[in-house]
């Protein structure tokens, strides 16, 4: 009996994976059989990935937005399509790129053009990679050259901070009532305290 398996993926916590998960969705694939990870392309050390390629067997038949969801490294992406196609026997259908249907071409013509497809998909994954890498490095430069900070916000020492240390320090309150009057995490609050008493 022929299975019908989904996986999503999107880069970070913060992407959102519903336009996928549409798709998917559309297709009438049992929840049960849709994996997600928010995990970068970079390798395939991704834990839902894993149990589903695990899950795989022969005759199954497991779709994918795009080629960069599989992954964005071009010999990774290479090694997985051949192991699910060759060795589990699974098929591998891309959504937005016909012609990367396993099920459809079979024959000697069709598998030249859709590995020569792959091919070319794969190398693009894996260069937009770089480039995202590469722009990133650009961006932090020219932050730095402005003098801006990168990371998270600096907390500044406020009123409530200020009424918070002296009550503190007069003994009128605890460490973490003075903390939680500040509004500061224990590590930020002593920091603060540390560059208020310098200063």
């Amino acid at each position: 009996m022929t299975r019908e398996f989904a996986y999503v993926r999107v880069s970070s916590k913060e992407q959102n994976e519903q336009r996928q998960l549409d798709a998917i969705r559309e297709l009438g694939i049992d929840e049960g059989y849709i994996f997600t990870d928010k995990q970068s392309g970079k390798d395939f050390d991704r834990p839902d990935y894993q149990l589903m390629k695990r899950m795989l067997k022969a005759g199954d038949v497991l779709y994918i937005m795009s080629i960069d969801r599989l992954g964005r490294d071009y010999t990774g992406i290479l090694k997985e399509w051949n192991d699910i196609t060759k060795i589990i026997k699974a098929h591998i259908v891309v959504l937005d790129m016909p012609l990367l249907d396993t099920r459809k071409y079979a024959d000697t013509m069709g598998t030249f053009v859709s590995d020569l497809v792959l091919q070319v998909l794969s190398f693009v994954a894996d260069r937009e990679r770089d480039n995202i890498k590469k722009r990133q490095a650009q961006g932090i430069a020219s932050a730095k050259a402005q003098g801006k900070h990168l990371g998270r916000p600096k907390a500044s020492i406020t009123v409530e901070f200020e009424n918070a240390y002296k009550q503190w320090k007069a003994g009128e309150i605890t460490g973490v009532q003075a903390m939680e009057q500040a509004g500061m995490t224990k590590a930020t609050f002593y920091r603060k305290v540390k560059e208020y008493e310098a200063s």
